[in-house]
């Protein structure tokens, strides 16, 4: 029964966009999943294969909110905001460029769940600091420049090893196909928001603010940051799987720097945004099913029969990855052009779009997601309706012309 299938999938997913009653997205994703199960729509057994095939991506997500969480609670984002606002020299647009600028080189050596996990609180704090009357223009670049800066290497996003599994081209390669659309795509997303933000950031901020000591814990969870960006770059290079590497990072760094700064590890390990593993985990369940139902094999015959099929490709799975979230999304879409047969290009396009795709909605990627769940923290409310229309205007050039400059590669 596909159609029943499609049917909860789809209200899942619209259950984790809307966030009826404002539970957890959790809550849904795991609902849908469950009831997919107890229906007799997706075996048991499929079931727990589409759970365990997140674990690496688990173990990522761990490790990387363990670092966040040990920087924030030993004063590194406080470091870090009232060096940025220094900076700034009380421009907001000043400002706005300087987060730009690292929100792209976190994503690039992090990646883009890094981004999202890692700068934002540092981001929210400079905002205080600054005493911005609006802040959400620095914090909107931590979700945007995380998708649009993902594929300037193969580790700046999980769904890049998610797409190539180990046929992943060696760097050379990735670089002579990459470095153009992705140039494009930073340059584009940078424009539109700077465009559509002017106002926002006509007003100017504070520039006379006192530079926090930072203490021997924060300089210890920074250089484990650092640290962490050496290992993830190592172990891509040697093609191993990227969540076990994050995860002792992360573990490691915040017990040396818990055990310098002399701190409890309560505070960390309570803020820690553990709904979201199960999030994830539900989403993979939710692909399983679809996978059961069939649709692999139509993705592939449609891949087959177009005639752009560079274009079809890049375009379909940059708004398939606002439906299911682009880490299950590129599952699928991995399964259809290795069954399709797809050539290189094809597969790249398919990349571009699952990478660049999830800047339309607030559930394209699971960045985006997490980054919700840290403006939650801070008190600051993005509605989905209200990322949407912004998202409309930032995605698709970002999209297109990544696209247009694979097809000169």
């Amino acid at each position: 029964m596909p159609f029943l299938t499609w049917t909860i999938v789809a209200l899942a997913t619209a259950g984790v966009i809307l966030r009826p009653g404002k539970l957890p997205e959790a809550i849904w994703a795991c609902a849908g999943a469950a009831l997919l199960v107890l229906a007799g729509l997706l075996p048991a057994r499929e079931a727990w294969g589409g759970i365990l095939r997140g674990m690496d991506v688990y173990l990522f997500l761990v490790g990387m909110m363990l670092l966040a969480e040990t920087a924030r609670v030993l004063g590194l984002f406080d470091w870090l905001a009232a060096w940025a606002v220094r900076r700034a020299r009380g421009s907001a647009t000043r400002l706005f460029l300087l987060v730009y600028l690292v929100g792209t080189v976190v994503t690039v050596l992090l990646s883009n769940d890094a981004t999202a996990v890692v700068l934002t609180p540092a981001v929210a704090e400079a905002a205080r600091r600054a005493r911005a009357e609006k802040p959400l223009p620095h914090l909107l670049i931590c979700a945007f420049v995380a998708n649009a800066a993902s594929f300037v290497l193969p580790i700046s996003n999980p769904a890049n090893l998610v797409i190539y599994g180990s046929a992943m081209p060696p760097l050379p390669v990735w670089l002579a196909r990459f470095t153009l659309p992705s140039l494009l795509a930073i340059l584009a997303t940078f424009a539109v928001l700077r465009l559509t933000q002017r106002a926002a950031l006509a007003a100017p901020i504070a520039a006379d603010i006192d530079q926090p000591a930072l203490g021997r814990g924060g300089a210890v969870a920074a250089a484990g940051v650092g640290a962490t960006a050496l290992v993830l770059m190592a172990a891509s290079a040697m093609g191993w799987d990227l969540g076990l590497p994050t995860c002792l990072a992360g573990i490691a760094t915040t017990a040396l720097a818990l055990a310098v700064a002399r701190a409890s590890p309560w505070p960390v390990l309570r803020d820690v945004s553990w709904a979201v593993i199960p999030l994830v985990a539900g989403l993979f369940v939710l692909v399983a099913a679809l996978e059961h139902t069939g649709v692999i094999t139509l993705l592939a015959d449609a891949l087959r029969a177009a005639p752009a099929p560079r274009w079809l490709a890049g375009v379909t799975t940059a708004l398939a990855a606002n439906l299911t979230n682009n880490l299950p999304a590129g599952l699928i879409a991995a399964s259809a052009v290795h069954e399709a047969g797809s050539p290189p290009d094809v597969v790249a396009a398919v990349l571009i779009g699952i990478d660049i795709g999830p800047n339309l909605s607030v559930t394209g990627s699971l960045a985006t997601i997490l980054w919700l769940g840290v403006l939650r923290r801070e008190n600051i409310t993005v509605s989905a309706a209200r990322f949407l229309r912004l998202g409309m205007l930032v995605m698709p050039p970002a999209l297109l012309l990544a696209l247009a400059a694979l097809a000169l590669g």
